[in-house]
């Protein structure tokens, strides 16, 4: 349409106008579902949205090592969970850490070949999120699972403004550990007690295959650094025991840090994501 006939017919262009724009609209919301993903720069990641959320408060979770963002979509139990509590689910996806390997998330654990700095990806994704969805950024919890939670250790610590709080289960720091984070952070970890995968006293192994030698570090320490980061004392002072589970929190003088220790291995324990959810909104956010 030309300007002479748009000068003819107004409301005509008006109306081509909001539909070019309704169109855009559509497309740049038109993803996110377990089989169409979300592209950002550096990858991609997969979102469940509850009916009438609208800027309500956000699960960004990271998968374990060899799954992906929409597996986590596929999981309709723990999508459900989290939307009957009023969540949106962020699920990004990890990239394979070399050709024809399994997804893994670019853990600060000595070994360098990672093909994407994982800490800007999530950046991206949330930033991402926020535009496109509405995710109020200080509204995002950020949970993870094996190596996933090994990946929230490295963001709580090294990029603490990321989320408001932080929910690793069955992974934590690797060798070599950080000697200090950079702030205070809300963090509730969950591990199992007799973890064969991830054990809280850590272990090592060596990869024939490219000949490298990689390190759990031990969760304790992990514990003992959280707590000097937000200025806790050595002890526990609060301690709760029921149904196969074990609580400790400590009272900080900035942020919070809580452990629960089940009787289970390498998974998550029965009630895990009310456990996290009633946690995250006793903060306040």
């Amino acid at each position: 349409m030309t300007a002479r006939s748009c000068q003819n017919s107004l409301r005509q262009c008006l109306l081509l106008m909001a539909l070019f724009f309704l169109a855009g609209q559509t497309l740049a919301q038109d993803c996110g579902s377990k089989n169409v993903p979300c592209l950002v720069e550096a990858g991609e990641y997969h979102i469940a949205i509850p009916a009438e959320w609208e800027n309500g408060p956000t699960v960004v979770h990271l998968h374990g090592y060899g799954s992906s963002g929409a597996k986590v979509l596929g999981n309709a139990g723990f999508v459900n969970q989290l939307a009957s509590r009023g969540y949106a689910l962020i699920a990004p996806t990890a990239l394979p850490w070399h050709d024809g390997k399994p997804n893994d998330w670019s853990v600060r654990d000595g070994w360098q070949i990672y093909p994407r700095r994982d800490l800007i990806f999530l950046q991206e994704v949330i930033s991402d999120a926020v535009n496109r969805f509405g995710v109020s950024p200080d509204q995002i919890l950020l949970t993870g699972f094996s190596r996933g939670g090994s990946m929230v250790w490295d963001v709580a610590c090294h990029s603490p403004n990321l989320a408001l709080a932080y929910a690793p289960a069955a992974g934590g720091f690797w060798m070599p550990m950080p000697e200090k984070c950079s702030a205070p952070v809300n963090l509730l970890h969950t591990h199992g007690f007799t973890d064969p995968m991830v054990p809280l006293e850590g272990r090592s192994w060596h990869n024939d295959e490219v000949q490298f030698t990689i390190s759990q570090a031990d969760i304790w320490e992990g514990l003992q650094l959280w707590r000097n980061a937000n200025t806790c004392p050595s002890n526990a002072t609060e301690h709760e025991i029921s149904d196969g589970i074990w609580r400790k929190e400590w009272k900080c003088e900035y942020g919070s840090l809580e452990l629960i220790l089940h009787k289970g291995g390498h998974g998550l324990p029965k009630g895990w994501a009310t456990m996290v959810l009633d946690w995250f909104e006793q903060l306040g956010h």
